[in-house]
């Protein structure tokens, strides 16, 4: 069985080495490169073209944010996962955004690191449980406040499965394979889920499953 080629992005070493360390003891994960700098991460993930690159939000030279950015536009295989202090949503939409499949508190990276590196060498997503809660928390204060309600129940039970599978990070193609619908009709649930619940975007949609609990 071939090992999940991972670099990992972190400018402080005892960290970094921790990391290493936890990831290394499975038998299907290595760590091929490190890096100290996101600038370096963009250029080892160049070099190396790993399957997962694990980046520090933080760092010298280039924030993990720009250095996701960077890597994705260069190869879009490589999936990446961010390891963060913040679990505000500002920071998980910004990632998603730039095509980060993960992001995790670096509290509960400990725990959660393996999952996430093998859900996203998978083509799906992982967010840490308590950003999930932070975000619902959030997104429920902020319905009190503008006095309107969830349209998660607007959805049919089919356009709930396509949302799902959207923020488990499959593309229209694997959704119509996995439902046994055209792509056409995907494309049309896709464009109806967005609607009914008044979001723009896929990251905005990933976002959302996150508040909701129906992706970790």
């Amino acid at each position: 069985m071939s090992k999940i080629r991972i670099i990992l992005a972190d400018d402080h070493t005892v960290i970094r080495s921790g990391l290493k360390l936890l990831l290394e003891r499975q038998p299907d994960l290595e760590v091929v490169g490190e890096a100290e700098t996101g600038r370096q991460a963009v250029d080892l993930a160049e070099q190396l073209t790993p399957d997962v690159v694990v980046l520090d939000i933080a760092m010298p030279q280039l924030n993990g944010i720009d250095a996701a950015r960077q890597i994705v536009a260069r190869n879009a295989s490589v999936a990446v996962v961010i390891l963060s202090m913040h679990s505000d949503e500002g920071y998980v939409m910004r990632a998603l955004q730039v095509g980060a499949k993960a992001y995790l508190l670096k509290d509960s990276a400990e725990v959660d690191l393996i999952r996430a590196v093998r859900s996203v060498h998978a083509g799906e997503s992982f967010f840490s449980p308590s950003v999930g809660r932070v975000l619902l928390e959030d997104y429920v204060r902020q319905m009190r406040v503008k006095g309107t309600e969830d349209s998660y129940e607007l959805l049919t039970n089919r356009e709930r499965e396509v949302l799902q599978l959207i923020a488990e990070g499959k593309a229209n193609k694997e959704i119509s394979s996995l439902l046994n619908l055209s792509l056409h009709t995907v494309e049309t649930h896709r464009t109806r889920i967005l609607q009914k619940l008044n979001l723009h975007s896929v990251p905005e949609l990933i976002l959302y499953a996150v508040r909701k609990g129906i992706v970790t």
